[in-house]
């Protein structure tokens, strides 16, 4: 279902205005039968899907990006919403054990752990039933908050902003400790200097995508307040659209999306991940409370997503069949080229959160916002899950 709903904030404290934004939140996803689904990829639906590709034609770069709440939707594949169990994948267990939802913010790499673990039935077998649910943006830090999910997989920097504001949640992983972006750029773009006075789209100002495309210009000494203007565009899929009309010059991309973009004549000017810049664009977080109730629980989660990390080492065509689902896509190629690049450059076998990888965030959204300016990130971290699993060796498979 989509929503048009914007969230109004009075004068009140910080942690006042999450908690009016958790309430709004759990009436939305009360009223509300679904959302944004994700995003069309390259090599479109598998045969089969009942799920309609996203819009890129390049109408849809003018149109607005949907406020979607909480999303019920989840990718083709399955009458409960949830992708079949491919063929490579092990069969699930039948459904037991403690139940939670968990929301995912974005249709990347950097969420090959938690689909894993959850097709092929390694939180079933840590005693865990979980729900997969698609939840855009940001908008997860607010479900999460209001109890309607009990972990999400989100930006760190939304959740840096989210606790500096007075949200009270625990940082458990960091599965992007670079950045897993690749700034493309049309053929007549031929060095960074050529980005002066063009246009360059992020999803949101804020966002993942924007802290790195200003991490990335800083890097190559450009000023991303005078010598470019940043775009808040929306979706990957209204990015591509944006990008291919013309409308904007460049944007921040990543597998599979990048080979769309390669096929359109557009080519790489940075690869962040090989420049190893530190980053937080996918995390692991937990509410404080939840937590301090559930450390047992918690532990399961973290143990199921190393778990699910270390077979996604080993058995590439399992996750390559996930990612099929994921993106809605039968390119076997384009899936193994997102593989590489997530697995063998970004994702590390043990995702320890740790509070440098914040600077970069801090320092470019602390410019705007003196809270997150005085933040100290350690103070939403907790790496004690990390290892404890490590040293019961969970990351050797």
């Amino acid at each position: 279902m989509r929503s048009d709903h914007r969230f109004r904030m009075s004068r009140s404290t910080p942690a006042q205005r999450w908690a009016a934004l958790a309430a709004a939140v759990t009436v939305l996803l009360s009223a509300c039968g679904g959302g944004a689904a994700p995003p069309a990829a390259t090599g479109g639906s598998p045969p089969g899907s009942a799920a309609k590709p996203a819009a890129s034609s390049a109408a849809s770069a003018s149109a607005k990006p949907a406020a979607s709440t909480a999303a019920s939707a989840k990718p083709a594949g399955s009458a409960s919403g949830k992708p079949a169990a491919s063929a490579g994948a092990s069969a699930k267990p039948a459904a037991g054990g403690q139940k939670l939802t968990v929301s995912y913010s974005a249709i990347i790499g950097t969420v090959i752990p938690l689909w894993v673990a959850d097709q092929t039935g390694i939180f079933q077998k840590n005693g865990l039933n979980v729900e997969l649910t698609f939840i855009e943006s940001s908008k997860g830090i607010a479900a999460l908050v209001s109890g309607q999910t009990q972990f999400a997989d989100i930006g760190g920097s939304e959740t840096m902003s989210a606790v500096a504001g007075g949200a009270d949640l625990v940082t458990l992983t960091v599965n992007s400790p670079v950045e897993p972006f690749i700034l493309q750029v049309p053929a007549s773009i031929k060095t960074p200097q050529d980005l002066k006075g063009k246009k360059l789209g992020v999803s949101n100002f804020g966002s993942a995508s924007d802290i790195a495309l200003r991490e990335a210009l800083d890097k190559v000494g450009l000023d991303p307040d005078k010598d470019v203007s940043i775009l808040a565009v929306g979706s990957s899929a209204t990015r591509i659209a944006a990008m291919e009309s013309g409308a904007i010059q460049g944007g921040m991309s990543f597998p599979p999306e990048s080979l769309r973009l390669e096929q359109q004549g557009f080519h790489t000017l940075m690869d962040l991940a090989s420049l190893r810049i530190p980053s937080v664009v996918s995390t692991d977080i937990v509410s404080r409370s939840f937590l301090q109730s559930n450390r047992a629980t918690v532990q399961k989660f973290v143990d199921s997503m190393i778990e699910a990390n270390a077979r996604a080492r080993k058995d590439k065509p399992t996750v390559i069949d996930v990612l099929k689902k994921q993106f809605k896509s039968d390119d076997t190629h384009a899936m193994e080229v997102t593989y590489d690049f997530f697995m063998n450059s970004v994702i590390p076998p043990l995702p320890y959160p740790k509070a440098e990888l914040y600077d970069s965030s801090k320092r470019i959204l602390g410019a705007k916002n003196e809270a997150v300016k005085n933040f100290d990130a350690a103070k939403m971290i907790d790496d004690s899950f990390v290892k404890s699993a490590a040293d019961r060796g969970l990351d050797k498979g």
